[in-house]
């Protein structure tokens, strides 16, 4: 199974000016096979006996023009070049397939990044080797082993990170307890309220942040364009963007690895975010939980422990439905958070019965897979199949 874990980098002042330089011949060799491949395809379009653009040939002509054209290419690893070019074939190749959008130019600042294949690094505890640089400090180690396959190393609001995947075992960390099944009910005032009664309330870092987040907009807003104190202002908003995705993913991470250790069937309701997003009143706080985050989080994480995530269809009415004795209501305002069923008089918290309803159907969609009778709509989820690996040699350091 391939998986890759990004961990910060600690680099000094000289290390972090290499980190730069190697993103910047990246960004160069991208944007220069990108602007020859389209005037490469357009003549073979006016005269079809000129050749076709692929990645190889663009590759050997760089290879062949570098030294005389860009010397300043050899000062840093020549994975950054290379491997811009070969990413480049891929993104044509996505696009003629129809899986991904025609490749745009990289520019600097939002494109810092690049990549080295497994026999140009080495990973030891806490450090990395980067050709031509040496040995770079790491916040932490890599969690993974295995065979070591890439790595990319970018940089996003000024900090460097590098992103090491690897070819680790299936599975790579312990199964899940047996605490049996669990539903999920996501929402905006709680995060996630779970079948047990639990609920988790989630940092809210944009609702938290809003006030400093504006104040910092409006100081962009008032710099000169391209100026010096422009460039400072768009750092430190950039900086307070990271901040704040930094805080919701890592409590989403907190709370997708709690379920995925504990139970081994979770249920959660497929939602419509993109049309939750279109409510003016709503947007900003369903945008603030980074509720497919999650779902994305669960599901690889549950394929990591062995466990099973059930999707429960966009339409089935797990907060109209009484937990209880199955009576449904016609319709549910939003506003109303508890209700009382008048088949059973029982009276429901709206949420908590919504996760009993995910939990209940997760658990007849496994009896139904096993060849038991179950019931209810539903799509089971499992994480992606792996791409087909690169030619890897490394292997991880564990000491």
């Amino acid at each position: 199974m391939l998986t890759a874990h990004q961990i910060a980098l600690d680099p000094n002042d000289r290390q972090a000016t290499y980190l730069a330089r190697a993103a910047g011949t990246a960004r160069f060799a991208h944007n220069w096979g990108l602007a020859e491949w389209q005037r490469q395809y357009a003549a073979h379009e006016a005269d079809p006996s000129q050749p076709r653009p692929s990645q190889l040939s663009l590759r050997r002509q760089l290879n062949a023009i570098k030294r005389e054209a860009f010397p300043w290419m050899l000062e840093v690893t020549k994975n950054a070049p290379q491997m811009a070019i070969i990413q480049l074939g891929e993104a044509f190749k996505n696009f003629f397939a129809h899986r991904a959008c025609y490749p745009r130019f990289r520019k600097k600042g939002r494109d810092d990044r690049f990549s080295l294949t497994n026999d140009q690094f080495r990973v030891e505890g806490k450090r990395i080797h980067i050709p031509k640089l040496g040995w770079v400090k790491m916040r932490e180690q890599l969690r993974f082993s295995g065979r070591i396959v890439s790595a990319t190393v970018s940089r996003r609001a000024g900090r460097w990170h590098a992103s090491i995947t690897v070819d680790a075992a299936d599975p790579i960390l312990p199964l899940a307890e047996n605490q049996g099944a669990v539903g999920v009910d996501l929402g905006v005032s709680r995060l996630a309220t779970l079948s047990t009664g639990e609920t988790w309330t989630g940092p809210k870092a944009l609702r938290s942040l809003l006030d400093r987040l504006r104040r910092l907009s409006r100081a962009l807003s008032r710099k000169v364009k391209g100026s010096r104190n422009w460039a400072k202002a768009k750092a430190r908003l950039a900086k307070l963007h990271a901040r704040i995705g930094d805080m919701r993913r890592d409590s989403l991470h907190q709370l997708s690895l709690s379920l995925t250790r504990r139970f081994h069937t979770i249920g959660i309701e497929d939602l419509n975010v993109k049309g939750m997003l279109g409510n003016r009143r709503l947007a900003r706080a369903v945008a603030d939980m980074g509720f497919h985050e999650l779902r994305r989080q669960l599901e690889y994480k549950a394929a990591w422990r062995g466990a099973e995530v059930v999707v429960a269809d966009r339409w089935y009415p797990s907060s109209k439905t009484c937990s209880c004795c199955g009576y449904r209501l016609e319709t549910l305002t939003l506003g109303v958070r508890r209700w009382r069923c008048p088949g059973c008089d029982n009276e429901h918290d709206r949420d908590l019965n919504a996760a009993i309803n995910l939990k209940n159907l997760a658990v007849s969609s496994t009896a139904t897979s096993c060849g038991g009778e179950g019931a209810g709509p539903l799509r089971k989820h499992r994480a992606k199949p792996a791409p087909a690996k690169q030619e890897s040699s490394g292997e991880v350091n564990d000491g």
